[in-house]
């Protein structure tokens, strides 16, 4: 059966608009630069890619962090990248990731999540550790409500207003309260330690991630405005 489907295969060819799409693709998101003061979502979520399997499934919170993964972190194999697809339903991915851990149980489950999006549903810590079911949350820690703060900042003059969450909780002690493991990263060296610990591990573990407070998803469309008068860069 083989012998005769591959025989009625035609060769795969390349389109000069394939060519095109790949090279905008690789000129847009380059690889994030190395050395840099603070941590950037692009270089923390190229790494997890790196330290990931191509199996493992990643689910997402809502806000910057939704729109972060699906820039920077290449889903390689199908139904591994599970994401809200609307509505604003922060909290969603801390419980899916849950889920896609009941369902796949031999597979690495990763949450990347906000800190204002976590807060939604953290409670859901004891679910994870009282009924054994081991996952992984990354949060992109910068204190505010990320993507409504973007919006202040690009459109009403930098004037916040009920974004700031300040430093608390504390995600790490957070953690350890509900007997999961609390761990934090400082800088991308700290990152892959501490995924590498959680994975090893195998135990419920929220590792926090301080970002700065001026991180921009780009670029958007502002609001009543074309998609060819989208602002920002890559």
């Amino acid at each position: 059966l083989y012998e005769r489907l591959a025989k009625m295969l035609k060769k795969k060819k390349n389109s000069p608009w394939t060519k095109r799409v790949k090279e905008a693709k690789e000129q847009l998101n380059p690889p994030a630069k190395a050395g840099s003061k603070d941590l950037k979502p692009k270089a923390i979520l190229q790494e997890l890619r790196k330290l990931l399997p191509e199996k493992a499934i990643v689910t997402t919170e809502v806000g910057q962090n939704q729109m972060w993964a699906a820039l920077y972190f290449d889903a390689l194999k199908p139904r591994t990248f599970i994401s809200s697809g609307g509505l604003g339903t922060m909290g969603f991915g801390f419980p899916a990731s849950i889920g896609a851990k009941v369902a796949c149980p031999d597979r690495p489950v990763v949450d990347i999540a906000g800190d204002g999006s976590f807060r939604m549903t953290e409670q859901e810590l004891a679910t994870s550790v009282t009924e054994d079911i081991p996952v992984i949350v990354v949060v992109l820690n910068n204190s505010v409500l990320g993507m409504v703060a973007q919006w202040q900042r690009m459109f009403f003059k930098g004037r916040y207003a009920a974004v700031k969450l300040g430093s608390v909780p504390d995600f790490v002690k957070l953690a350890e309260a509900y007997g999961a493991q609390g761990l934090r990263a400082q800088s991308i060296p700290e990152f892959s330690k501490a995924v590498n610990t959680a994975l090893k591990s195998n135990v419920t573990t929220v590792i926090d991630v301080p970002i700065s407070l001026e991180e921009d998803v780009a670029p958007m469309v502002p609001p009543g405005c074309g998609i060819n008068e989208q602002v920002g860069d890559y």
